[in-house]
């Protein structure tokens, strides 16, 4: 690691050069007679210290340009307004102190910035935003140990890149990271992916097949979308989470495995838990240590820090050159809601540079639904498309609702679980959910239109009351075919019979 200083303020640039250089780190001093732009460029540093005449003009374009480098600048202000240390901040400055200063915390704030910095570079997670330090911090802590990690986030928020962190700062580091997706495998082939079969164990079982587990001895095995796993599978995860030992599919002999075990989730599993569809033993013994990624929405700072590293990295991955993006375009991404989190960010910025129109791009360049970010700020999953999807589907139009409406209800409830009232009613929502939700779509049709079961949703209304809505309505719809309501709410048949007998409602003769 690098550290450029200039000696604006002698002293100061003095001591906290002989301190870094202590601590083991490259330092280079410029002097304010030289060109600062020309000593980045020779010097190619980690961090910038900028000792005075903070808002210098010559300073303020060093920093612009090094904002998109991703270089941390840290500033040393002769004045103590705090509006001009807001003002310090919006320049571009990570961290500013106000004269006089304490050398020892601004030390401190320097070596924290770089092992951010290094963290960053490592997990390719990118960010100034509370939430993201705290992830950085707590991928350091957990890090060395070998306990298992439950990682939670929506889709699109990096959760394998923080499993690739936490192995790659961990003694096992050189030892191999396997990565399975639970969810993108058939039951009928998991047990087999995960733990290997021996010959002939069943129909096609040509040859023994070494299983994921074994293949990651001694190293790390990341499970992500481990709330997919069936509960067959989950009773074999959890034997192997206590024992250490695994049995391949048709094998008579345990087999011990040194395995640290990251597993992901993009929905909330102690919801599943309560539902009867994960296992509770299963999930406190995956949530010993637990990583919470925020979503995009909820760290909108880091949408234009997000925007200047990916256009560099894409624009040099397809050897294009790319003008700009001004600072209108900027904002109107940032007050979008990015319900695909950051890898939508990146899909749309890899469009831009791809199909750049050779100058800086302007707010009008940005396609239409990203300008419009009202209608998701509520919920990261577009309710409207799902229901004109279900247009001239006939008998199927209840099903796309009822699923629509089942995932509003999983939203919702996250949202309630984080402001940390979970009896909190729906009505105080009520404008966002009107935006979010085309309510219209399902207002009761006329009778003798086959559309009989259609059910109301109006802002105010509780959780507890849609969800009884939607049962009684989908009870109907399959003629009190529970087995098949069950299936159509994507719940357990035993969790849709304590929910009818929670509100009272009658069982539907077919």
């Amino acid at each position: 690691m690098k550290a450029l200083i200039t000696l604006d303020d002698v002293e100061m640039a003095v001591r906290l050069n002989a301190m870094l250089e202590r601590s083991g780190l490259q330092t280079a001093m410029v002097s304010p007679l030289d060109d600062l732009k020309s000593a980045v460029a020779r010097a190619h540093p980690d961090v910038i210290i900028i000792t005075a005449r903070l808002l210098e003009s010559s300073h303020l374009d060093v920093i612009g340009e090094q904002q998109w480098a991703g270089v941390s600048v840290v500033g040393l202000a002769d004045v103590t307004d705090p509006q001009m240390h807001d003002r310090l901040r919006a320049t571009g400055y990570s961290e500013v102190y106000a004269k006089p200063v304490d050398v020892e915390e601004v030390f401190a704030g320097i070596l924290r910035v770089l092992d951010r910095r290094r963290l960053t570079q490592l997990t390719g997670l990118y960010g100034e935003s509370e939430g993201i330090r705290e992830v950085l911090v707590k991928i350091e802590q957990i890090a060395p140990v070998s306990s298992t990690v439950l990682i939670e986030g929506e889709s699109g928020t990096g959760k394998e890149l923080v499993a690739r962190a936490i192995h790659q700062l961990s003694p096992r580091r050189n030892k191999p990271f396997i990565a399975v997706n639970i969810g993108a495998l058939p039951e009928t082939l998991l047990e087999s992916e995960l733990f290997g079969h021996e010959k002939g164990a069943f129909t096609g079982a040509a040859e023994r097949r070494i299983g994921r587990f074994e293949l990651a001895h001694t190293g790390t095995l990341f499970l992500d979308e481990i709330g997919e796993a069936p509960l067959s599978t989950q009773v074999k995860l959890l034997r192997f989470l206590e024992q250490k030992e695994l049995m391949r599919v048709g094998g008579t002999q345990p087999i011990r495995a040194d395995v640290r075990v990251v597993a992901a989730t993009n929905r909330p599993l102690r919801g599943q838990v309560e539902e009867g569809e994960f296992r509770a033993d299963l999930y406190y013994r995956l949530n010993v240590l637990g990583i919470y990624l925020p979503p995009l929405r909820e760290r909108r700072t880091d949408v234009a820090l997000l925007v200047r590293r990916f256009v560099q990295e894409l624009a040099a991955l397809h050897e294009r050159s790319f003008h700009g993006i001004s600072s209108e375009a900027v904002r109107l991404l940032t007050e979008y809601a990015w319900p695909g989190n950051v890898r939508e960010l990146r899909n749309l910025l890899e469009s831009m540079v791809v199909l750049s129109p050779g100058r800086e791009i302007q707010a009008a360049d940005i396609p239409v639904q990203f300008r419009d970010g009202a209608a998701s700020r509520l919920l990261p999953v577009h309710i409207g498309p799902i229901l004109r999807a279900a247009e001239g589907s006939g008998g199927r139009e209840m099903e796309f609702i009822v699923r629509s409406l089942v995932e509003l209800k999983l939203q919702v409830e996250e949202l309630r679980r984080r402001i940390g009232d979970s009896r909190s009613s729906f009505g105080e929502l009520g404008e966002e959910v009107q935006a979010a939700l085309p309510i219209g779509a399902l207002a009761p049709a006329e009778a003798g239109t086959g559309r009989d079961n259609v059910i109301t949703v109006t802002p105010g209304m509780t959780m507890s009351e849609i969800e009884r809505a939607v049962i009684e309505a989908t009870l109907k719809e399959t003629r009190g075919n529970r087995r098949r309501a069950a299936e159509m709410l994507a719940i357990g048949e035993r969790t849709l019979y304590r929910k009818l007998n929670e509100y009272q409602l009658p069982v539907i003769s077919p």
